[in-house]
């Protein structure tokens, strides 16, 4: 069982009402107001600036040319995610400039600045920790709804779909859950696996806590 899993499992509950909220089966069944979706991309975006940060970070602490190299993909991946974000929002004529001066939600300030500070005041692993559940938990919702495209091939979030099934994006979930393999052979003794596992089961309680963002600012403009 992979450390990954291992986290995964102790935080089971979290990561079903994450992986299943309600936000994600209304997106897979194509019912999910546009306006909650539009509410949750600019928000995405402003999250993605500061996830961005946190893998900057995880460059910083790295101790190895690896670890820094790693930190950078990470950077360089959520650069690159912010672009679909912007495709996106532009269909709404909503520009790049129009996102970023939007102001953070309280929900997206929690949850970012939550992880950058679970990677300043410990470890490597424990930036990773707290950053895992976005990058392996994306993906894994990616990989599971994909099959729905097949059957409507004109859904109205197929990009965002698609996005997330990428030979990309499952790629960078693989190496996320290889790197923290390597990180606990290096900085988790066992008797600290409860203190990481809370960190964690708390980041995946904030993903919650984004997706309802969406639903409720989206209810919010009716």
């Amino acid at each position: 069982m992979t450390l990954f899993q291992r986290l995964k499992k102790a935080a089971d509950d979290e990561w079903a009402a994450y992986t299943h909220h309600d936000f994600v089966r209304q997106l897979e069944a194509g019912t999910l107001p546009p306006e909650a979706f539009r509410n949750y991309l600019i928000q995405d975006y402003l999250f993605l600036i500061q996830f961005a940060r946190a893998y900057a970070l995880a460059a910083y602490k790295g101790r190895t040319l690896a670890d820094v190299t790693q930190g950078l993909r990470g950077l360089s991946a959520s650069v690159e995610e912010t672009e679909l974000h912007v495709r996106l929002c532009a269909r709404w004529g909503i520009s790049r400039e129009d996102m970023e001066a939007t102001p953070e939600h309280p929900a997206t300030v929690a949850y970012t600045r939550y992880v950058l500070d679970a990677g300043n005041r410990g470890d490597l692993l424990d930036l990773h920790v707290a950053l895992a559940p976005c990058v392996v938990g994306y993906a894994e919702i990616g990989a599971r709804l994909q099959p729905v495209l097949d059957d409507h091939p004109d859904h109205p979030y197929a990009e965002w779909i698609a996005e997330y099934a990428s030979e990309q994006s499952q790629q960078l979930a693989a190496d996320a859950v290889a790197e923290l393999d390597s990180l606990g052979a290096r900085f988790l003794p066992e008797a600290r696996f409860g203190e990481v596992a809370e960190t964690f089961a708390t980041a995946t309680r904030m993903e919650s806590a984004f997706w309802q963002m969406g639903l409720e600012l989206a209810d919010a403009e009716r």
